[in-house]
């Protein structure tokens, strides 16, 4: 087990790697088909979109959450 003090960086990395995968799917997929070499182009397209992913992901995550406690509905203080 990792120390919590890791958790925005694991989070971060988790979710980044899951949709940058997803999305450079997506548009690998839309772009070339699914013909030969798909899977070797979409590989070379996640391998580079992750990192950049992984910095937007863990670099906004603080303003995002900002964001959204400003949306919701906060319960009433006792």
């Amino acid at each position: 087990m990792l120390p919590a003090r890791f958790a925005p960086v694991l989070f971060s990395l988790i979710l980044s790697g899951l949709m940058s995968c997803i999305v450079t799917c997506v548009a690998t997929w839309k772009a070339l088909g699914l013909g030969a070499g798909f899977a070797q182009d979409w590989m070379q397209a996640w391998i580079a979109s992750w990192p950049i992913a992984f910095a937007v992901a863990f670099t906004a995550a603080p303003l995002v959450r900002r964001l959204v406690a400003k949306l919701v509905k906060q319960p009433l203080q006792g």
